[in-house]
């Protein structure tokens, strides 16, 4: 499982590009704003409710990029898309849960043999595909493609907050970016909420994503809204359309992209009004 409580990955503090607008400045989402319930906070955070309970969000300018379950994460030569130090190897005891071991020698990681991604290490995502051995990187969540986010250990056990599997939509609030995304990991015990996949960082409008520094630039304050349950509605795996359009009908199903922004404090940006969607080639709609 990577990330799991020991592993303490680099992060890379993202600050926002624009502050949030009062919601008292756009009349017409207060009443979307009472909706919303301050549910609890999380290191810092403020989490709220959205109508029925179905949903809960919070926004965060803190970002930490997670490469794990990409085929090229990690290299024995150190030349992956991710540091091995943030895979704990070789110097701890718990890089066997980033790093599957490897069947014949448990003591080191597996090497895959064959294949585009021969050389590699194969890495772990707590979120797995069944139907794939343990050593096959298809069993993991593809970082490099697939929108994911990673609930930090402790945040992980907190009652009501959902499972690993379930589904969610998160918005750049300063472009109007948004994908759809899947909770594919489980990260460091302490850490903050904000840690995401690359391919969610690219598609909130990240360019020249490294899980090793981070985008090239801020990306500004998120917003993420999580549909906890929705695991056991729409089990894994699935493609990407397919996550951006389970996430879009439980979004409408929660009150909209609107009530979730109200219920943080913010108006969404105008790029939002055409539709969400995420940037294209990482720069903005």
């Amino acid at each position: 499982m990577a990330g799991f409580v020991r592993r303490i990955k680099h992060s890379v503090p993202l600050l926002a590009l624009a502050s949030c607008i009062a919601v008292s400045a756009a009349g017409d989402l207060r009443a979307a704003a009472r909706k919303a319930t301050v549910w609890k906070k999380y290191r810092g955070t403020s989490i709220h409710t959205l109508q029925g309970n179905r949903a809960y969000c919070y926004a965060t300018g803190f970002m930490t990029i997670d490469a794990d379950g990409a085929p090229e994460a990690y290299h024995p030569k150190n030349t992956g898309l991710d540091d091995l130090s943030n895979a704990g190897y070789p110097r701890t005891s718990w890089w066997d849960t980033v790093l599957v071991p490897d069947p014949a020698d448990n003591s080191r990681p597996y090497i895959l043999k064959s294949g585009p991604h021969a050389g590699y290490y194969v890495s772990m995502t707590a979120l797995k595909d069944l139907r794939w051995a343990d050593t096959d990187s298809r069993r993991y969540v593809d970082a490099s493609r697939v929108p994911y986010i990673v609930f930090p250990e402790t945040f992980a056990a907190l009652e009501g907050v959902g499972q690993i599997g379930d589904y969610g939509v998160a918005v750049n609030l300063a472009s109007g970016c948004s994908s759809g995304f899947v909770v594919a990991d489980i990260g460091p015990r302490r850490h903050p909420l904000g840690e995401i996949s690359i391919a969610l960082a690219c598609r909130l409008g990240g360019k020249d994503v490294s899980a090793r520094t981070g985008p090239s630039r801020p990306m500004g304050r998120i917003l993420y809204i999580v549909f906890p349950g929705s695991a056991g509605r729409y089990p894994w795996p699935r493609e990407v359309h397919s996550i951006e359009a389970i996430t879009r009908k439980m979004l409408d199903e929660a009150g909209g992209v609107a009530a979730a922004a109200a219920a943080v404090g913010c108006v969404l940006p105008e790029a939002v009004a055409g539709g969400l969607g995420p940037c294209r080639s990482g720069t903005g709609h």
